[in-house]
């Protein structure tokens, strides 16, 4: 009788000890989850639209002190209603940022492209070919530009790093066998006296932009002017998939130049969007945490089989960068040729 006594007392205290610790577990959870949307409603109100950086800042530091006393201090009821009505209103103000086209942008995005297609022509209009003399020297210059569908032969692919590690800038060119490769870039829009910010990016600070231009612009200003590593693989693509994924990005230009989008780092960017469109073009395979840490993209391409890989990855990875060829070949007629003359062909 004394050792069941014992060991029910066991038990309890078993019981005892799983219940207090299940009690913390979900009280530490529930703690974690309100400081993050305490957080976020900081940050929404930070970089809300309000034109005062210091009154957003002051309005930030208000919300925060208002929920940690409903929620962490006080034990009255209404507390809790007080802050649901706070985190309403601060989502009803989040949902009433809208994007626009009419900002003082930056030149280098100040104009939208549109494209028309008439049987086996594209006509894109707002074709981005800048000529530089410096990284903030330069002629604008924004042209009208057509291609044959008929001619369209293949697709390169650009891993651009302002500085070696997992986030890069990717985007494409589509490669015709008589005119000049057609580059596309997805990328954020600017106002004046504006750079990029990747928290920023999150909440409503940057619309959406497909620059379309020549590669003597958007290849050259990274490799020439900013420094930036740039790699440049062939996609060993099928030319019919190629044809689906240009008229899925003609059809989101169109889409953009009639509704602004806001730019969003984790779902509206470079690589995440440049991968749903593959997928929609055709594209078989599962979500890799490459799409988001793109820095290792070219990896993910290789072992995934669409580059060439009859050699190593390292090797392939070193003869396709492309910063040394892109300066010397500078503003050259044939400057798309010249930094493609000694890469690897697509297999």
């Amino acid at each position: 009788m004394q050792n069941l006594a014992e060991e029910k007392g066991k038990r309890s205290i078993g019981r005892g000890f799983e219940a207090c610790a299940f009690g913390w577990l979900t009280k530490t959870i529930r703690i974690v989850c309100e400081a993050l949307v305490i957080a976020w409603c900081m940050l929404v109100i930070y970089y809300s639209n309000l034109p005062s950086a210091n009154l957003r800042l002051a309005l930030a530091g208000c919300f925060a002190g208002v929920a940690i006393w409903a929620l962490w201090m006080s034990r009255a009821r209404r507390a809790l209603t007080i802050f649901v009505l706070l985190f309403t209103g601060v989502v009803g103000w989040w949902i009433s940022i809208l994007p626009s086209h009419h900002r003082e942008w930056r030149p280098e995005v100040a104009v939208m492209p549109r494209a028309t297609i008439l049987g086996d022509h594209v006509r894109i209009t707002g074709v981005r070919d800048f000529d530089y003399r410096g990284l903030t020297d330069f002629t604008v210059h924004y042209e009208e530009r057509e291609v044959q569908l008929s001619h369209l032969k293949g697709l390169d692919f650009f891993v651009s790093y302002w500085s070696e590690g997992p986030v890069a800038h990717t985007f494409v060119s589509f490669i015709f066998d008589n005119v000049r490769p057609l580059t596309i870039s997805i990328e954020t829009r600017p106002e004046l006296g504006e750079g990029f910010d990747p928290l920023a990016s999150l909440f409503k600070q940057f619309e959406l932009i497909y620059v379309v231009g020549d590669e003597r612009d958007l290849v050259r200003v990274r490799t020439n002017y900013r420094k930036e590593t740039v790699y440049l693989y062939h996609l060993n693509s099928s030319v019919e998939s190629v044809r689906r994924l240009l008229f899925i990005y003609l059809d989101r230009i169109n889409e953009l130049a009639d509704r602004p989008e806001f730019y969003h780092l984790l779902t509206n960017s470079c690589t995440i969007n440049i991968i749903r469109y593959a997928n929609a073009a055709g594209r078989r395979g599962a979500f890799d945490y490459r799409h988001l840490l793109n820095g290792f993209i070219d990896g993910y391409l290789y072992y995934s089989g669409r580059v060439n890989t009859t050699m190593p990855f390292e090797e392939l990875r070193r003869r396709s960068q492309i910063n040394e060829a892109a300066e010397a070949a500078d503003d050259a007629p044939d400057f798309s040729d010249r930094i493609r003359k000694s890469l690897p062909a697509a297999r």
